[in-house]
């Protein structure tokens, strides 16, 4: 599925820009496929038993495929981070820190060609990230309890008759962010799967009523 979304979404931006740098030469979607073959390959377990993958990937490529590239790396870049989370929430996998994809310039290698990394990284610092919601909009996680319900004393109001006056908190601590079931009706899901409680990890998919938030680490 993750592959399937990123070539869709390349075909809406392969005008001006796009259509000229990927005309001839390596394709974003052949960078994907190896992307999500690394996360396949290099899966492990936790300590909870969960399916860990790597989150951050290193592309290198030649000097004249680099320079190409340079026009539209920060879309690519962030096209690459969503078919791996996508992918990820398709296997089930989860990450241990944000997903990060970098370029890398290596002059010895011959035009047309490229290859990938992929490693475990741990995010660095302290928390951050956001709630993705349906809209587009993002809210930013910092230090405070993010309340989220139908009643206009929380932080995030959803207009969803299927979820609870106060029907979640995502929680700052110490390892991250946790989302806490508030007793609600009709339950919360992580990923299709009912939670009570869950420490969030990047591209984590949570499910309020019959609105899907999205988390984001950064």
């Amino acid at each position: 599925m993750g592959i399937r979304n990123f070539e869709t979404r390349l075909e809406r931006m392969v005008e001006g820009t796009f259509a000229r740098v990927f005309r001839s030469g390596i394709k974003p979607v052949e960078i994907a496929r190896k992307l999500v073959r690394a996360m396949d390959d290099n899966r492990s377990v936790g300590v909870s038993g969960e399916a860990l993958t790597p989150n951050h990937f290193d592309v290198f490529l030649s000097a004249e495929d680099f320079e190409r590239f340079q026009e539209v790396e920060g879309s690519l870049r962030r096209e690459l981070g969503e078919a791996a989370r996508e992918h990820a929430r398709d296997q089930g996998y989860h990450f241990m820190g944000p997903v990060g994809v970098e370029f890398h310039k290596a002059d010895d290698y011959p035009t047309g060609s490229f290859q990938l990394t992929a490693a475990f990284r741990e995010g660095i610092g302290g928390n951050a990230g956001s709630l993705v919601l349906p809209t587009g909009d993002r809210v930013p996680l910092a230090d405070a309890v993010i309340l989220m319900g139908r009643l206009p004393d929380c932080t995030i109001v959803l207009a969803d008759p299927n979820v609870s006056r106060h029907h979640a908190e995502v929680r700052p601590t110490a390892t991250g962010y946790q989302l806490v079931d508030l007793g609600s009706t009709n339950g919360t899901k992580v990923n299709r799967a009912k939670v009570s409680q869950h420490l969030l990890t990047d591209g984590d998919q949570i499910m309020l009523g019959n609105t899907v938030i999205t988390f984001e680490a950064s």
